[in-house]
């Protein structure tokens, strides 16, 4: 299984060096705190939130994920150059519409990096109406 890192609060860490790695691998989940039953909810995925990532051919974000506890909902995966390449400052950023049909959502998302592994956000508590 391979070892998923976690983010770490960035003001917390005191080398901006550490602070770039942290904050541009992990992926961040925005979206309401409660949807509708068996209608579209908007979830988006962000990679980076004040740093973003390479877009090397060697070292790029290959996909983003987005899970319901362990259950996978859906994933984007990206090519070397999708985000600009080498001199991009864009992030990789994808809006899940997805249909909550349980009484309430557990938010998870991955984003793999072909240098540094798998990243994994915070949960994030949705209540389904």
């Amino acid at each position: 299984m391979p070892k998923i890192n976690r983010y770490v609060d960035i003001d917390t860490v005191e080398r901006e060096a550490k602070k770039d790695y942290i904050d541009r691998h992990s992926p961040f989940i925005a979206c309401a705190d409660s949807a509708k039953s068996g209608e579209k909810f908007a979830v988006t995925v962000k990679v980076g939130n004040e740093y973003s990532h390479p877009d090397d051919f060697d070292h790029f974000i290959a996909n983003v994920a987005l899970y319901n506890g362990e259950t996978l909902l859906g994933r984007a995966d990206f090519v070397p150059g999708t985000l600009g390449g080498q001199d991009a400052k864009g992030q990789a950023e994808v809006v899940f519409n997805i249909v909550p049909t349980t009484k309430k959502l557990k938010l998870v998302a991955q984003s793999y990096c072909t240098k540094h592994g798998v990243w994994e956000s915070d949960p994030v508590a949705v209540t389904v109406e």
